[in-house]
């Protein structure tokens, strides 16, 4: 397993080792004490599957301290564009956002620590998106932040395709209107 640091303090891609073989692939999605070596010493107690069509776009959600969730992600089949914006103030990233496609071929995974909006695109015809999540989903604590804000100019790889949104995500407020309570803290 390889683990890159991304430009944004925290946020890591990985990119597990796969055995390939004539009956298919086998690889550790999960390792507790692989990932804690790597530095994701983050406990996860929930984990959750969504299908999607292509040109959905589920995103940019988040949950306000303390119900903050860092998350693991990854494709188990298709492809997307998965983008986390970092929302932590102090940080010196606040407000950039990365982006990367994540797919079944590749098997990279995205660790997104809490302070984090995440969302993706799907590229592909349909695609199955896997996450992990440090703390159990909370509606009360629920965010979002509007995927076309002009600030962010995040270019979700659709082409001229219109984005295929919940009525939730398309009312969702632009980043200098969103609720954030989240602080940076250097890593240790």
């Amino acid at each position: 397993m390889q683990v890159i640091k991304t430009s944004i303090p925290g946020l890591l891609v990985i990119e597990p080792r796969v055995i390939e073989d004539p009956r298919g692939y086998f690889f550790e999605s999960w390792h507790e004490e692989r990932y804690f070596n790597a530095g994701i010493k983050t406990r996860f107690v929930q984990d959750n599957e969504s299908k999607s069509s292509r040109g959905v776009v589920r995103g940019l959600h988040y949950q306000l301290e303390p119900r903050a969730q860092a998350k693991l992600v990854r494709v188990v089949e298709g492809k997307v564009f998965d983008v986390a914006v970092d929302l932590r103030k102090g940080s010196p990233a606040f407000g950039q956002w990365f982006g990367l496609e994540l797919d079944s071929q590749n098997k990279k995974q995205l660790f997104i620590p809490g302070g984090f909006a995440h969302g993706f695109s799907v590229l592909s015809e349909t695609a199955v998106f896997a996450y992990k999540c440090d703390s159990p989903y909370c509606k009360e604590a629920e965010r979002a932040i509007n995927l076309n804000d002009p600030w962010l100019n995040i270019s979700w790889k659709l082409e001229d395709m219109e984005p295929i949104l919940s009525e939730k995500d398309r009312s969702a407020p632009l980043f200098d209107k969103a609720e954030m309570n989240f602080i940076f803290t250097k890593e240790k």
